[in-house]
């Protein structure tokens, strides 16, 4: 028969920020989705992710669902979440920009099935056809740009699938505080679909039922293709809209809830800033119930992979890009900037402070205001208090680094390392010229720009010897002021 990232029309639309705490049993919550992604699926799963949408609201070059939310692009996050179900196969259907989706796909294990016209959703999934021929098992029918509905969402979809009364699919729902134009669910006390409707097509009853549809659906491999079949496009769009499978004659669906953050999903800049909101407060919240101190909590922006132990106090207005990892007891300062760093127990960074790939801070480290850290080792009780740049450098246990030193590891074409000693003492304002190597306890002048080695205990001076001219200053002065009066 006959992909696309489903109109809000036919798919119920988008959900509301739900910014209130989570409860116990949120499926954000890790230790949920790790217990869930423990047990394995009762039958072998395939997932069908919809990207093939213009995404013209988002008014970019770059393909809607590889738009970032916490670091990382929204199909990647959902990808994650499938992974903790194992699937058999992953199909992404796609349409304009191919080419982004699949490089950003390559590592992942998913294949692409692309969709030439844009006809609807369910002309959308009929393109994953070829790429589940020979599968036997269950289908989740996700979207790229709903990128915070997480695995045990995903699994309790399937666990209805399979609990016995034999649905034909499970329908994901979910109630916004403002139900608006979303498709409504009419349902039965037992979850089963009794209709499904489109909110211009509602009687004002079913407007009040506030139950709406995300679009999201698990069905069974040997009933999803066969459904399709059957569906039809006579309607305003001309469109096969995968919802009308549910209104088929045979065997009813059903409906599972969830939160409406969950199924939040993305068509410009405006919701992308919204879902990143509702991903924050909620991993926020996660942060200080695992133990983290947020003095400011609002201020405070997390990637999608950062690792905060407990005891860490975080001052306001602090980003963590990716690939960050914090021991216990750690302090970052206010307006501090980290991105690929590891930080041991103890340490302090900040204020100011920005840490780039490659920092790895000791334990009991200080990195100070207006210093920057990139791929450098500082050793334990290590200090890069002021107005620093250390990159590219190794940095030894108990080194004292001043105010103003800067590591100077590119020559415009290459870059070289600095080695500095355990227990080296480095004056303020020096340039050490890579590569080049300070030893233990060795003591470097302030102002020095050292380009040679410098041995153990050794005290470099690299610095003219300083003379004073009586009375130079006062005889300069007298000679300015007369050619200025003669003017």
């Amino acid at each position: 028969m006959f992909a696309m990232a489903a109109p809000c029309r036919e798919r119920g639309g988008k959900g509301k920020p739900n910014m209130a705490e989570p409860k116990a049993t949120d499926p954000f919550s890790r230790d949920r989705d790790i217990v869930t992604a423990s047990r394995p699926v009762a039958r072998p799963l395939a997932v069908i992710i919809l990207a093939a949408g213009q995404g013209t609201r988002m008014k970019s070059s770059l393909h809607k669902v590889l738009h970032p939310v916490a670091g990382r692009a929204m199909l990647l996050h959902l990808l994650a979440s499938v992974a903790a179900l194992e699937p058999e196969r992953q199909v992404v259907v796609v349409g304009a920009g191919r080419e982004q989706v699949e490089a950003a796909v390559a590592s992942t294990g998913a294949v692409i099935a692309v969709q030439d016209q844009q006809l609807g959703t369910g002309h959308a999934v009929a393109q994953a056809h070829d790429a589940l021929a020979g599968f036997a098992g269950d289908v989740l029918i996700l979207y790229g740009d709903v990128p915070l509905v997480s695995g045990a969402t995903m699994r309790a979809m399937l666990d209805r699938l399979n609990r016995g009364d034999d649905p034909r699919a499970v329908v994901l729902g979910f109630r916004p505080d403002d139900a608006a134009a979303y498709g409504r669910i009419i349902a039965d006390g037992q979850g089963i679909i009794e209709k499904m409707v489109e909110f211009k097509d509602a009687s004002e009853a079913e407007r009040a039922v506030t139950l709406c549809n995300s679009g999201l659906m698990a069905v069974r491999s040997t009933d999803l293709f066969v459904l399709l079949d059957q569906i039809g496009n006579d309607n305003a769009a001309g469109e096969y809209y995968l919802p009308d499978i549910i209104m088929l004659p045979g065997a009813p669906s059903a409906v599972i809830e969830t939160d409406a953050w969950e199924v939040a999903g993305v068509n410009s800049r405006v919701e992308l800033a919204g879902v990143e909101a509702m991903w924050q407060a909620r991993r926020r919240v996660e942060a200080m119930r695992e133990g983290a101190t947020l003095v400011a909590p609002e201020t405070v922006f997390f990637a999608h992979d950062t690792i905060l132990g407990r005891d860490v106090v975080v001052e306001p207005n602090v980003v963590f890009g990716p690939g960050v990892r914090v021991a216990d007891g750690v302090v970052i300062h206010a307006f501090s900037h980290l991105e690929g760093a590891s930080i041991e127990s103890g340490a302090a960074v900040g204020p100011y402070a920005r840490l780039r790939p490659g920092a790895q801070i000791g334990v009991n480290a200080k990195v100070g205001n207006f210093v920057e850290i990139k791929k450098a080792v500082l050793g334990e009780g290590a200090k890069v208090n002021h107005l620093s740049y250390i990159g590219d450098a190794s940095v030894g246990a108990g080194a004292n680094i001043g105010a103003g030193t800067i590591t100077c590891n590119y020559d415009g074409f290459f870059k070289y390392k600095t080695e500095i000693g355990a227990g080296a003492f480095v004056g303020s304002n020096s340039a050490l010229v890579a590569p080049v190597t300070i030893g233990d306890g060795a003591i470097v002048a302030a102002g020095s720009v050292v380009t040679r080695n410098v041995e153990a205990d050794a005290l470099c001076l690299v610095r003219p010897a300083q003379e004073a001219k009586p009375g130079w200053a006062k005889r300069f002065r007298a000679r300015m002021m007369a050619k200025k009066a003669a003017k």
